[in-house]
């Protein structure tokens, strides 16, 4: 229940001392805006697969007028495993993302700019593997000291705030559609779309004949001081649960999380344990 703590009454003289007060309080010495900056780490494990699939990109991460400028770009692509050269079409994913945030006007939306990047992106895999390849993606820029992201199939992007925990994005996926078909038909209760056999199939990805869907914010998102982003493929945000999640990223610093997530994902002991990337960024002073 909220607390409203009674205003005493003051007299005309001192409301006007209390004001010049409060003014004079809360203007900084050097009249600067006091300026985020990001501490990034990177987690990387080729799980039990033969071979790594998933690729990653960050840009301007350690250079806080750079970010001031330009942003900072952080991306995870995932390649489709049973499908042409999934290492390759993560790696063209994330090189087309790169090279559009790089040459993005930052004068104009950067949301829309964003969601143009992944479409771009999803004809560089299906041009280069001839639709035969694919990768999921999750991406966001921090610009102005706001969130912009957007993603494609299942990989993950969390923010923790304080105590809370909160997904971003959502999966592209069978067991999803199924959901909001069985809900927009009234059964509330729509245990078969997760019972199904393909339930974890996507249904949009990049390098997909017809692809034509992107989950992507429409607002950016203010940050925070003690913030922290969490953008994963599906070898992290599939193996670990939200408490394990929430745990490590109460860690003091991004790499101390980015252990902490991995040695999570050793204590499962998945015997078919995917690829796992993962990067950290917590906003700070």
């Amino acid at each position: 229940m909220p607390f409203f703590r009674k205003n005493k009454v003051m007299n005309q003289k001192a409301v006007s001392e209390k004001r010049e007060r409060t003014v004079q309080e809360s203007v900084p010495v050097t009249g600067k805006k006091r300026l985020l900056s990001y501490q990034v780490a990177n987690l990387q494990g080729i799980g039990s697969r033969e071979r790594q699939e998933d690729s990653f990109s960050i840009a301007n991460a350690f250079d806080v007028m750079e970010i001031k400028e330009k942003g900072l770009l952080f991306v995870v692509c995932d390649g489709m495993g049973g499908m042409k050269d999934g290492r390759l079409a993560s790696e063209t994913a994330v090189a087309s993302i790169r090279d559009s945030f790089l040459a993005m006007d930052r004068k104009r939306d950067i949301a829309g700019q964003l969601k143009e990047s992944i479409f771009l992106a999803a004809d560089e895999v299906r041009n280069r593997l001839d639709g035969a390849g694919g990768s999921t993606v999750v991406a966001g820029i921090i610009f102005d000291e706001r969130l912009y992201y957007a993603s494609v199939g299942d990989s993950y992007l969390y923010l923790r705030r304080g105590n809370d925990l909160y997904r971003l994005n959502r999966e592209q996926n069978l067991c999803h559609e199924k959901y909001l078909e069985s809900i927009r038909s009234g059964n509330l209760n729509p245990r078969e779309a997760e019972e199904s056999q393909d339930a974890a199939a996507l249904t949009q990805f990049l390098g997909m004949v017809g692809f034509c869907q992107v989950d992507c914010s429409v607002r950016p998102l203010p940050l925070r001081e003690g913030d922290v982003l969490l953008a994963c493929s599906d070898g992290v945000g599939a193996v670990l649960d939200e408490r394990e999640i929430w745990n490590a990223l109460n860690f003091s610093s991004t790499q101390a999380m980015c252990q902490q997530l991995e040695q999570g994902i050793f204590a499962h002991a998945k015997k078919n344990q995917d690829n796992y990337t993962a990067l950290a960024v917590k906003c700070m002073f």
